[in-house]
């Protein structure tokens, strides 16, 4: 009788382990969600051009004081503007920039990870290139704040042409904001009005005019 006892007990666990729709190894798997890499700037990048840029500064005449490095490659929701110290070798300051939107609609971010540039009037995109920043001015955008850009190279000659120029923008954040983009106007290089409120009185500090690289 026992032994019979044991054949059934047996035979009612197998038959409970091969019930149709039963599956006692399956697994839980819970989808993994890509999120986008937040880019950083290139320190010994910057570094190297900031060499290149203080022997173009001496060449020039102008400021080794300070230069402003743009670079472009980087999202623009991240930190791309860097203030360079000739005096210490390093970056003392650094903020979101915006650039032109092209056909893109304007004050969007619609290229915040692949701008296109161009010298050419009317094309609503920034350019590429090294400018000299000389002339103050009344602006009718954030803090009423411009600097004028001469565009020293062939790749951003008509910059005065095209009224690109310096200034600050209230749409413009404090605050690093990637994924999203910076807002997109026709060319000019845009930065905070706070950010704006730090560079004015170092540009006026100086006594030459200061080098402002955007490069790619």
């Amino acid at each position: 009788m026992k032994i019979l006892t044991a054949i059934f007990t047996v035979y009612l666990v197998l038959s409970c382990s091969n019930e149709p729709g039963v599956n006692h190894s399956s697994v839980i798997t819970v989808p993994v969600v890509e999120t986008e890499k937040r880019p950083e700037a290139n320190l010994p990048e910057i570094k190297a051009k900031a060499e290149e840029a203080l022997k173009f500064c001496v060449s020039k005449k102008l400021s080794t004081d300070f230069c402003i490095l743009i670079d472009m490659s980087l999202h623009s929701g991240v930190k791309r503007f860097f203030v360079w110290d000739f005096k210490t070798d390093s970056v003392v300051k650094k903020y979101l920039v915006g650039h032109g939107c092209g056909s893109n609609p304007w004050s969007a971010d619609g290229s915040k990870d692949n701008p296109k540039f161009s010298n050419e009037d009317g094309s609503h995109l920034s350019s590429l290139g090294k400018y000299k920043l000389q002339g103050r001015a009344y602006s009718e955008w954030g803090i009423n704040i411009k600097y004028l850009m001469h565009g020293l190279e062939a790749t951003n000659s008509n910059a005065l042409k095209r009224f690109v120029v310096f200034h600050s923008w209230d749409q413009m954040s404090d605050d690093e904001i990637f994924p999203k983009g910076s807002p997109e106007g026709w060319g000019c290089p845009t930065v905070s009005n706070n950010a704006m409120r730090e560079i004015d009185p170092m540009i006026q500090k100086t006594k030459k005019p200061v080098l402002m690289w955007i490069y790619q």
